[in-house]
């Protein structure tokens, strides 16, 4: 797969686009990249980073990073990939100009994308213009129950079964372990803190199983109210791994929600319910 940041990056081909931000890589952003693949031209994912919401100055909450994203998009097997650098300048383009600039330099013949997808300055492009510019545009029906704001939801809610029926995956969280209060392993239970970039959304406070490094795992995401805490931490204790992980990047796949965090009477009982929340992780099954 080639990855490309400008379009004359690209070698010259007719080729079948998919274009999207495609943030998550969901069921229905893989129902597009598929469609382009199976068209019989040379394939192409066109998406954009950093996300638009971003640029624009609205609230984002990202699905994934964008070096995850693009390893999604590699597995689906695209030939190539080009990343458009989002910006002020761009957003204010008319339809016409992104499409002069952006498709018709790469060689765009069809166009794939989701029934919803709009383009260009204030939104204006849709559908019917790109017919209207030529492109044979074949929009992918969305896959029913799967958008990207419901698989928001579910993880604010802790549903992580639910998101992961919407992504095709466990959801994930992902960043460098660095040093936290060292408290778990007072208790018996070492934890790895992860830290994640900002704009990464980090599903609702609790206790998760999940698994990370070829390890199950025991996952606490939230304050720590036991002990007092007001800073929200990513706690992984992964069950039988050995080792160092400071510095290292780790990436956690969440498969279960197993309970609510609370304060316990005593530390003894905080160990006994972790010993449980571990044997419950131990035991736990990957939605999918």
């Amino acid at each position: 797969m080639i990855v490309s940041r400008d379009p004359s990056e690209l070698p010259a081909a007719d080729r079948a686009v998919a274009i999207g931000t495609f943030d998550g890589v969901h069921r229905g952003h893989r129902a597009v990249i598929e469609a382009a693949r199976a068209s019989g031209l040379r394939s192409a994912v066109v998406t954009f980073h950093p996300h638009p919401r971003e640029v624009l100055g609205y609230e984002v909450s990202l699905l994934s990073t964008f070096e995850r994203r693009l390893e999604l998009i590699e597995a689906l097997g695209p030939d190539d990939v080009l990343v458009v650098e989002f910006t002020l300048e761009l957003s204010r383009l008319a339809p016409e100009e992104f499409v002069r600039e952006i498709l018709a330099p790469i060689g765009t013949r069809i166009l794939f994308a989701g029934e919803d997808f709009r383009f260009g300055r204030g939104r204006s492009g849709d559908v019917a213009l790109l017919r209207a510019l030529g492109f044979d545009v074949r929009p992918v029906p969305l896959v029913e129950g799967v958008s990207s704001s419901r698989i928001r939801q579910a993880l604010r809610d802790g549903d992580v079964v639910s998101a992961a029926g919407m992504l095709g995956r466990p959801p994930e969280l992902e960043g460098p372990v660095v040093a936290g209060d060292q408290r778990g392993g007072t208790l018996g239970f070492p934890t790895a803190n992860l830290m994640v970039q900002p704009h990464l959304l980090v599903p609702g406070y609790g206790i998760y199983a999940g698994f990370a490094l070829g390890h199950r795992a025991a996952v606490s995401i939230g304050v720590n109210p036991h002990y007092g805490g007001r800073e929200r931490r990513i706690e992984a204790f992964l069950l039988g791994f050995e080792g160092d992980l400071y510095g290292r990047h780790l990436r956690l796949e969440l498969w279960e929600r197993l309970r609510d965090e609370r304060v316990f009477e005593t530390e003894g009982e905080l160990i006994d319910q972790i010993a449980r929340d571990v044997e419950r992780a131990r035991a736990a099954t990957r939605p999918v």
